[in-house]
């Protein structure tokens, strides 16, 4: 089921700006805000290689050096059956 939402006191330079784009996409004001508030919950639950890893080194989480060694000694361990 919608709903319908209203937002009050947008300034008119963004409304302005929001119209262009909408044109730019062919779509209505409306359906250039339902777009945007789309995209938007959809990179809610995505994180890039980039965000991932800085947040894994903000909570102190390392790769050994020697991850190669053990990954190659692994593999090479398989091969052989």
């Amino acid at each position: 089921m919608s709903i319908n939402l209203s937002i009050k006191n947008v300034p008119k330079e963004w409304v302005q700006h929001l119209r262009q784009r909408a044109s730019k996409h062919h779509r209505s004001l409306q359906g250039e805000l339902l777009s945007i508030l789309e995209d938007s919950l959809n990179q809610q639950d995505k994180i890039s290689p980039q965000s991932l890893l800085a947040e894994l080194r903000q909570r102190g989480l390392r790769t050994p050096k020697e991850s190669v060694t053990i990954v190659r000694k692994d593999r090479d361990g398989r091969e052989g059956h």
